[in-house]
């Protein structure tokens, strides 16, 4: 089934923006929901947006009666949504609002890191586990033909993290220098998110409800910023923290995470120096998946940087 009224919840953000702005080139009337809706929509101007008829709703994923209301209000058949902090309930209440609402078909912003049986993932991992739960969550409402996870692997813009020490030297201390990575795109991840959200179950292949994505090429931590210093017109130079201590104090205050999701994030960095475990047995397809539900291949590292270097200087 196609869904021609959809409803993109964090319109604001990177992912969310590609995402309204693909539903919007496959015919869809887009609403633009958004805890702040006078926040401006990247990649779309004001004139676009009101000539491509978006719509725009207070909603906050949070405080379920918000998101009945924004979807009840304007009818919409599908809904994007992401995991939001700040909750206590894994959004089981977002979720049945948007079933109570009307809405037919989700498709969740997910992770890679949620692998095999998702009610056997265990809290003391936070990341993967907060995903599974909202997960558990839309199989529970909307049953196996309801929503559809996206889940993708380390983000391009996770390289925003370092701005602050990319700024201060062309010396960059990180940690795990040598952390292999996809690097996958906001823009890849919104058109995927965007098609499905548009196409609905009919798009999922193999009937599963998890599409898999990653960047086009694994590379290091180092060769990106490296990369990113010819983009800029740098010299960088990449080393890493010395100490387990260092790297934790690194991640809680640049990455403004608590220590203890920043003590599994440091863990995962030291397991991507010595292998790619979030990448086991799924990379090829996850990375073939970009062209597969989004028409076009996945965008390069060094696509990213040149369109995006700017941020950086």
């Amino acid at each position: 089934m196609v869904y021609n009224k959809v409803i993109v919840f964090g319109a604001t953000g990177a992912v969310g923006s590609h995402a309204a702005l693909t539903a919007h080139q496959l015919g869809a009337k887009v609403i633009l929901a958004s805890r702040d809706p006078t926040k401006p929509i990247p990649g779309l101007a004001a004139a676009q947006e009101q000539a491509g008829g978006f719509e725009r709703v207070q909603a906050d994923l949070t405080q379920p009666e918000t998101v009945r209301a924004a979807a009840a209000q304007t009818g919409a058949q599908a809904a994007f949504i992401y995991f939001a902090h700040g909750g206590t309930d894994h959004q089981r209440g977002a979720i049945e609002a948007l079933k109570a609402a009307g809405v037919e078909f989700v498709v969740f912003l997910s992770s890679l890191t949620v692998k095999g049986d998702a009610r056997a993932i265990g809290s003391e991992l936070f990341i993967p586990f907060a995903h599974a739960q909202v997960e558990i969550g839309l199989e529970e409402v909307f049953g196996k033909r309801g929503y559809a996870a996206v889940r993708p692997g380390y983000f391009a813009s996770n390289l925003e993290r370092y701005k602050k020490v990319i700024a201060a030297s062309n010396v960059v201390r990180i940690p795990s220098p040598n952390a292999k990575f996809d690097f996958i795109t906001s823009e890849d991840m919104g058109r995927v998110s965007g098609t499905l959200l548009v196409k609905g179950r009919e798009a999922l292949a193999d009937g599963k409800n998890q599409v898999s994505l990653a960047g086009p090429q694994l590379i290091t931590q180092a060769e990106a910023i490296t990369l990113l210093g010819k983009v800029i017109g740098r010299d960088l130079k990449v080393e890493g923290l010395e100490t387990e201590e260092e790297a934790l104090k690194f991640v809680v205050e640049n990455l403004h995470v608590p220590e203890f999701v920043a003590r599994q994030m440091v863990k995962g960095y030291h397991e991507a120096e010595t292998g790619t475990p979030l990448y086991e047995g799924i990379y090829d397809e996850a990375a073939a998946n970009v062209e597969r539900y989004g028409g076009k291949p996945a965008t390069t590292i060094q696509e990213w940087l040149e369109a995006h270097g700017s941020v950086f200087k």
